[in-house]
C-alpha cells in the first residue's frame, strides 16, 4: 500500500472502470483544509475491485451521489455504508471503501453535502466548511443514509440483510443516529463522533453501537462519553459500548492528517472488524 502520487491517485493508478472515471463526481486527492505534508497515507490497490460512482435516488431533485468500492467476485455480499468527516469524500474515505471492498465488503459513501454545489475537499477556509456542513441537517442527513440503504438492498451484489455503517468525526455522530432511526443497519462503529445531543437518545438504539473515542480528543470531553457509556447501561444496550484511547487526539485515524496514531488506528480498525463479525455483518 502506498500513496501512487503527491498530488492524490488517479483514476489510472486505480483502474477504474470507464464508467467511473469519466465525468468523476468526487474530489481527486486529500482535503486540503487538513492534509499534513509530511503525511504517508495508506493507498489501496483496486486489483480485483469494481469501482463505481453511484446516483442514489432520495426523493430530492438531484439524487444522491456515492462512491462503491465492491469485489469483483460474484454473489450478494455484506456492505459498509461509510459516512466521511466534514470534509466530505476525498482520497481518504474512497480508501477506506477500497481497504472494506479487500476485505469483502460492498463499501458506499454517499457524498452528504452535495446539494450545496460546492467542491468541499478543496476548500482550506474552515469557515466556509462549516458553513456548507451546516446546511445538512441531521433530518436530512438520516433520510440519505436511510435512502443509501434501500439502495444497497436493491443491488444484486449486495446482501440487503447485512449492511453495517462506520463514521469519521461528523460522520461518528451520524453513525449513532442511523442506529437509532435506520431498521436496516445492523451494526455501527462510531469513530470520534460528537455525543453531547445524542446522550439523551441512547434508549432508541435499534443496532449495536461501538465507539471509538480519543481521551486526548480537544472537542469531545470525556464527560461526554461516560455520560454516553452510562446512558448505554442505564438503557440496557449491553451491545453497544465505547472504548478511549487514552493519549490519542481527535482524529486519531486519519493517516493523512497530523492527529494521526497508528497503533490506535490500527486497533480500531480490528475492533470494527470484530464488531460486525459479531453482529452478522460479515
Amino acid at each position: 500500500m502506498h500513496l501512487t502520487r503527491p498530488e492524490g491517485t488517479q483514476p489510472a493508478d486505480l483502474h477504474l472502470t470507464r464508467r467511473a472515471a469519466v465525468g468523476s463526481m468526487f474530489f481527486a486527492g486529500y482535503a486540503l483544509a487538513a492534509l499534513d505534508a509530511n503525511a504517508a497515507p495508506i493507498t489501496t490497490p483496486a486489483d480485483d475491485l469494481v469501482i463505481e460512482e453511484a446516483l442514489i435516488p432520495n426523493g430530492a431533485e438531484k439524487p444522491l451521489p456515492a462512491y462503491v468500492a465492491r469485489p469483483k467476485k460474484a454473489g450478494r455480499h455484506p456492505t459498509v455504508i461509510v459516512v466521511n468527516e466534514i470534509f466530505g469524500v476525498h482520497d481518504y474515505i474512497k480508501d477506506i471503501c477500497r481497504r472494506f471492498a479487500k476485505l469483502g465488503y460492498v463499501a458506499v459513501a454517499p457524498e452528504f453535502f452535495y446539494r450545496s454545489g460546492v467542491n468541499l475537499p478543496a476548500l482550506t477556509d474552515f469557515a466556509e466548511i462549516r458553513k456548507v456542513v451546516g446546511q445538512a441537517s441531521p433530518e436530512q442527513v438520516d433520510g440519505d443514509v436511510k435512502a443509501t440503504s434501500a439502495w444497497v438492498k436493491a443491488q444484486k451484489f449486495a446482501n440487503g440483510a447485512k449492511i453495517g455503517i462506520t463514521g469519521f468525526c461528523w460522520g461518528g455522530a451520524v453513525v449513532w443516529r442511523a442506529a437509532m432511526v435506520d431498521p436496516d443497519i445492523k451494526a455501527g462503529v462510531a469513530w470520534y463522533g460528537q455525543l453531547k445531543p445524542l446522550i439523551a437518545r441512547a434508549g432508541e438504539l435499534k443496532a449495536p453501537v461501538l465507539g471509538l473515542y480519543g481521551g486526548k480528543d480537544q472537542g469531545i470531553p470525556l464527560t461526554d462519553v461516560e455520560a454516553m457509556q452510562a446512558a448505554l447501561k442505564a438503557a440496557g444496550k449491553t451491545g453497544s459500548s465505547i472504548h478511549v484511547y487514552p493519549d490519542a487526539p481527535h482524529g486519531f485515524h486519519a493517516d493523512y492528517r497530523p492527529s494521526y496514531v497508528e497503533a490506535d488506528a490500527k486497533d480500531g480498525w480490528a475492533r470494527l472488524l470484530a464488531h460486525f463479525k459479531a453482529n452478522g455483518v460479515v
